[in-house]
């Protein structure tokens, strides 16, 4: 079946991913060298030699495949698991052994915050250390959440390493005893509300806003200092400053706004921005 498979990829000029799950691992791989580990004077543990087993069968699997005329372009090798620390090692190791594309992946991760904090770490410290080319985020669906929910945070994956823009990037202070209300964290969700609404129509009529970064803070102490690296910004009054905002455009202070149409202003200043910087050229 594998060689069939093979031959009709060939065929058809098509990749082949050669996957290994640790819930399915050849176990005779596995019980072989669990056998030869035990007559050593120093054996390894039980642990390490479950992901060694996991990448010697991707690795002769994918050797095999090419056996059979598969090309080594055309091979793509996975070594999925549940837990995040054999997750790193398995790849680690697969990438040091070999030079197949790899897709990485955290296998059975869980659902909701479990699901995606997990999978955040496993896939973005290899990322980060320059392992693997496709990834997937799987996590367990419920009847709340679409299943659509596993591409959003692979593209935040990306976008927080700085691999991949899809949505302009919106920072927002988490709050403290400086700040007087809630209106920042309400602006907050609002121009996230925007750019969810607006987006495919920006992308459409303003190539190259998804680069965009905004900032949203809740006062003058950390505000002015975020400004300086975001596009547009803004600085809502914290306690004891005067009832005004400062917006910055480019990281120079713009315009002081205040009074109760501070959140009508700001989404004209960036919508304004927006078709301004992003309008191309004619």
């Amino acid at each position: 079946n594998f060689r069939k498979m093979v031959e009709i990829a060939i065929k058809n000029n098509k990749p082949v991913r050669i996957g290994v799950n640790g819930g399915s691992l050849d176990q005779k791989v596995l019980d072989e060298m669990m056998e030869l580990n035990s007559k050593q004077s120093n054996p390894a543990s039980s642990t390490d030699i479950f992901v060694r087993a996991m990448v010697k069968s991707a690795i002769n699997s994918a050797k095999l495949a090419e056996s059979y005329g598969l090309g080594k372009d055309k091979i793509v090798v996975s070594v999925k698991v549940s837990e995040v620390t054999q997750m790193l090692a398995a790849y680690r190791m697969v990438a040091a052994e070999s030079e197949y594309v790899l897709h990485l992946g955290l296998t059975e991760a869980g659902s909701g915050l479990q699901g995606i904090v997990s999978s955040s770490v496993a896939l973005g410290v290899l990322l980060e250390d320059g392992i693997g080319d496709t990834i997937r985020v799987s996590l367990t669906p419920n009847s709340q959440t679409p299943r659509t929910e596993e591409v959003e945070v692979c593209k935040q994956i990306l976008q927080s390493l700085d691999l991949e823009r899809f949505r302009p990037k919106i920072t927002s202070c988490p709050g403290c005893g400086r700040t007087t209300s809630t209106f920042f964290q309400e602006l907050a969700l609002k121009v996230n509300s925007l750019v969810d609404e607006k987006l495919m129509k920006w992308k459409t009529l303003y190539p190259g806003v998804e680069g965009l970064n905004i900032a949203v803070m809740g006062c003058v102490v950390n505000g002015p200092g975020e400004s300086k690296y975001a596009d547009v910004a803004i600085s809502l009054p914290g306690k004891m400053e005067r009832a005004q905002a400062p917006v910055y455009l480019d990281g120079e202070l713009s315009v002081w706004l205040k009074g109760d149409e501070i959140e009508s202003q700001f989404i004209e200043i960036l919508e304004t921005y927006i078709k301004d910087r992003f309008t191309p050229k004619s």
